[in-house]
């Protein structure tokens, strides 16, 4: 707040003020805006898993594992995130499609990346919406 005497008016504190008023108002336009963006893009890379994860080709398996990504969005004070996630008795087989597993009868399987492509992606998409969306502010 400024400080007002009888005979001086200090300029200094005047201005700090503004500054941090100005900058906790812009602070809450930024939580807004980065919410609603990572809730789109979270809402997008669940899509895109669901697209690109493989399925197997075994009679009686009805591509459980890649309708099972879903997301969650947590909130609070001063951030805001989202993951994504399988849901149960399905996120045990990322790290193992992946990354590929070992076979019963020895070797290995190859990995099937799906889920890195899609994380890079989401990473990027929120920075680059984010900023696109406060220069408008």
């Amino acid at each position: 707040m400024a400080v007002v005497n009888s005979s001086r008016f200090n300029m200094s504190e005047a201005i700090d003020w503004a500054v941090k008023k100005q900058l906790e108002d812009w602070q809450g336009d930024v939580l807004t805006v980065t919410g609603e963006v990572v809730q789109e893009v979270a809402r997008e890379a669940v899509k895109r898993l669901k697209k690109e994860s493989p399925r197997s080709d075994i009679k009686g398996h009805s591509g459980t594992y890649a309708k099972g990504w879903t997301y969650k969005v947590e909130k609070g004070r001063v951030h805001v995130g989202a993951t994504v996630y399988g849901k149960p008795g399905t996120y045990q087989l990322a790290h193992l499609l992946e990354h590929g597993h070992a076979k019963r009868g020895g070797g290995r399987t190859a990995g099937i990346e799906h889920i890195k492509p899609v994380e890079e992606w989401a990473v990027g998409e929120v920075v680059d919406r984010t900023i696109e969306r406060l220069e408008g502010i």
